[in-house]
């Protein structure tokens, strides 16, 4: 229904009830600490769609602890459809809520979750209390229908974590100009900070959403063309009963991944202590590198695409010293069959 006036751009307007301070905003937690928040897709959706949307919703389940599930029976629920644009409501309202996700212009990966985020309970990150601290609203450029999309929520919930220019959540420098080549959000105090990216999910919109949650999850995106990971204080000894994930994500093509030094543990087929390595972003993408741990330096790994998962399990028994590896990307110059 068009009619909807969107309050904030995307997020559908309760008329009810306060934005912000509802009680029952958040998606109820089960016993063993998992999220599940139920949905539906649109049968008009083809099989690319569900696969981005999958795809979207996976990187949530990897990174923190919302798992998006298949309705059974459930009273409230997402119904994911090509509506007109792409919205959402803010937080959970009870019954089937819609997000639309349209076929023609929302189908990116960032703008899914940018949605499916709504839907968790947040806000536009340029809508914090705090954001006059960190960009200035070039009012001139907005015209009076879109102002609202540029309110400021004075009791917004930022969770004492940073503003975070990188956020999923923030609106890019020229959403909603009315001049082009005018923008209508300028980061303060340096202009040249970039906004407004929809590769996915930042390591400050999984903080948020790990706390708002109240979820204890150590996972980390790395998202430069190359870079560094390790164990915690490696090379001093790992803990006892990690959990961990690295997800890699790069705006280019495959990674390679290199370890530098490697001692785990060794146990009976890698039960105890393990590094594992997945080809995508999630524990249920083809493996790339099976359970492994001991001494011997493995070898080096390349993936299919642009995400690569890096998983490291330790038991409650004896640890050893750890790893440490540094992954590449071929950059994007390197067209592959004419191919991106």
């Amino acid at each position: 229904d068009s009619s909807q006036f969107l309050q904030e751009g995307d997020i559908v307007p309760q008329r009810r009830r306060s934005a912000i301070n509802c009680r029952q905003c958040n998606w109820p937690q089960s016993s063993d600490g998992i999220v599940r928040v139920p949905y539906v897709l649109d049968p008009s959706y083809e099989e690319s769609h569900i696969k981005g949307i999958l795809d979207a919703m996976a990187e949530f389940a990897t990174l923190t602890c919302i798992n998006f599930v298949k309705r059974k029976a459930e009273r409230d629920y997402l119904s994911i459809k090509s509506a007109d644009g792409c919205w959402s409501n803010y937080g959970k309202v009870g019954g089937g809520q819609t997000v639309s996700v349209m076929k023609g212009g929302c189908m990116w990966k960032g703008i899914i979750q940018h949605e499916l985020d709504h839907a968790l309970g947040f806000l536009h990150e340029h809508s914090r209390s705090d954001r006059d601290k960190h960009v200035k609203i070039m009012w001139e450029y907005i015209s009076p229908a879109d102002r609202p999309d540029f309110k400021k929520f004075e009791n917004s919930r930022n969770l004492d974590l940073p503003y975070d220019y990188a956020s999923v959540m923030h609106y890019g420098p020229y959403t909603f100009t009315n001049t082009t080549g005018k923008a209508t959000i300028v980061p303060i105090p340096d202009e040249t900070v970039h906004i407004g990216q929809r590769q996915g999910l930042s390591n400050l919109d999984v903080a948020k959403i790990n706390k708002l949650y109240n979820c204890s999850r150590c996972s980390t995106i790395l998202d430069a063309a190359s870079g560094t990971l390790r164990s915690a204080d490696h090379p001093k000894n790992y803990s006892d009963n990690t959990n961990c994930v690295w997800l890699i994500r790069t705006r280019s093509r495959k990674i390679s991944l290199h370890f530098e030094a490697f001692e785990l543990w060794k146990t009976r087929d890698c039960q105890g202590d393990y590094v594992k390595v997945y080809d995508g972003s999630s524990k249920s993408s083809a493996v790339l590198m099976d359970k492994t741990c001991g001494s011997k330096i493995p070898s080096d790994i390349v993936s299919s695409s642009n995400l690569m998962l890096i998983e490291f399990i330790t038991d409650g028994a004896d640890t050893a010293s750890g790893f440490q590896a540094t992954f590449t990307s071929g950059r994007s110059e390197n067209k592959e069959n004419g191919k991106e």
